[in-house]
This record gives structure tokens, C-alpha cells and sequence, in this order.
């Protein structure tokens, strides 16, 4: 099992992000409290940092959102395929953060969350050695909840598809055909 890290990289210092003038915070970010992040695992350890990169993503400016979107990447889909125990929590958080307006990297998200769908490396792995099924942390069943998360969530496809956004319809687009296997 990892260890959680007793490190506090730049990123996991408390950072208040406050929303723009007459925006109310969404239910889901006020729900981020309601996940024992502390308990989960990301790539780095524990995912308590989680929270603050979700809530950098929705308040921050452009190049805050996109470099907090860049290390939640790092841990929940490592390499672009490979997810943590922590994915499938943080998951229902980006698809509402694909639908508020007001976020810069809405695109990314979608794909972020695309990759997520996609991923397979934890079953591909298991198919070649089946012992790593015997082990306690399980990442198969980490890579099946994540993509079943992403699937729970399909009917918001429709509305981000309409987006007037043609790159935020596009990526929706391909989400949607990744998930109709």
C-alpha cells in the first residue's frame, strides 16, 4: 500500500478561491467535503489535495484552471490511462465543472473525462497477470468504478453536445462515442 506524503508540494497549501462577483458556488463543489479525500489514494499518496485543485479549476482565472486541471490529470489519470483510487470520487465533480459556463477549461475536462472512459491499463495488466487481482489495493476495481462513474453521468451529454462551443461539442462528441461501447 502507499503511503500518503507528509510533503505539502506548493499545490496542497490551502488556497481560497472565491467565486466571481454574483456567482453562486454549484451543490457539487459544496460537496466536496462529503469525500474522505484524506482516505483515498491519488499518484502522489493521499488525494486531500483533491479539493483544492477541483475548486482551482472553478474559480481560478485561465492559467490557474488550466494548471490545477494539469495536476489533478497527473494524479487521478496518470499518463492519460492510468486511474487512482481517488478517480471515481473526483469524477461527478468534472462533469459539473464541464457544464458551469464560467470554467476556461471546460474542453480539457471532457477529455480528461474521455480518457477516464477509456481507460483499460489496470485490466489490460490483470488479463497478462491475474495474481494482481490478489492484491489488497485492487486498481481493476479503482479503473471499473471510474469508468462507471463517467457512465453515470451520460445524460448531461446531450446539453454539452448543443454547446454553441464547437471544441466543447466536439470533445462531447467523442466522450459519447467512447462511451456506446
Amino acid at each position: 500500500m502507499r503511503s500518503a506524503s507528509t510533503e505539502h508540494p506548493g499545490s496542497e497549501h490551502p488556497v481560497r478561491h472565491t467565486a466571481p462577483t454574483g456567482m453562486a458556488r454549484t451543490a457539487p463543489l459544496m460537496s466536496l467535503s462529503r469525500v474522505p479525500w484524506r482516505d483515498i489514494q491519488d499518484s502522489t499518496g493521499s488525494a486531500a489535495a483533491i479539493p483544492l485543485l477541483l475548486n482551482g479549476i472553478a474559480w481560478g482565472d485561465a492559467d490557474t484552471a488550466r494548471s490545477a486541471l494539469a495536476d489533478l490529470r497527473k494524479r487521478i489519470c496518470q499518463y492519460g490511462f492510468v486511474v487512482e483510487q481517488a478517480t471515481a470520487a473526483t469524477v461527478p465533480f468534472l462533469w459539473e465543472l464541464a457544464q458551469l459556463p464560467h470554467v476556461s477549461c471546460r474542453v480539457e475536462i471532457i477529455r480528461l473525462l474521455k480518457a477516464i472512459a477509456d481507460a483499460r491499463q489496470w485490466e489490460s495488466t490483470a488479463a497478462a497477470y491475474p495474481k494482481l487481482l490478489n492484491h489488497r489495493e485492487n486498481p481493476v476495481v479503482w479503473e471499473r468504478a471510474a469508468r462507471q462513474a463517467v457512465r453515470a453521468r451520460r445524460g448531461d451529454l446531450n446539453r454539452l453536445m448543443a454547446d454553441r462551443d464547437t471544441k466543447i461539442a466536439r470533445a462531447t462528441t467523442e466522450l459519447a462515442h467512447a462511451l456506446a461501447d
